[in-house]
């Protein structure tokens, strides 16, 4: 009886761990490449009521590297604007807190 405890528990601890890489591979890694974001401008300089989709696709693929540009002091000018989180809004994208 001790024996087949011991043999399902070996089981469950290999199982789980089997799964782990499973799931490190199904995330993807966004690369954060701010000039991506080129396509978002001209509603940055319009007031940022009517960005494009090709604008939303990318504020989208790139809203986890957002805190990153809001520190750089190249690109917090821009992503701290209230035209920015007009884009944010516009674009379905809740805007980040960090």
């Amino acid at each position: 009886m001790k024996f087949t405890g011991v043999v399902c528990i070996a089981f469950v601890i290999v199982f789980v761990s089997s799964l782990a890489p499973t799931k490190a591979v199904l995330e993807e890694k966004v690369s954060c490449i701010p000039t991506e974001l080129m396509t978002c401008l001209p509603a940055l300089q319009t007031g940022g009521d009517h960005p494009t989709a090709e604008c939303c696709g990318k504020l989208k693929e790139q809203v986890s590297c957002v805190c990153g540009y809001l520190y750089n002091p190249l690109y917090s000018q821009y992503f701290a604007s209230p035209q920015a989180h007009k884009i944010f809004a516009a674009c379905g994208v809740p805007y980040p807190t960090c």
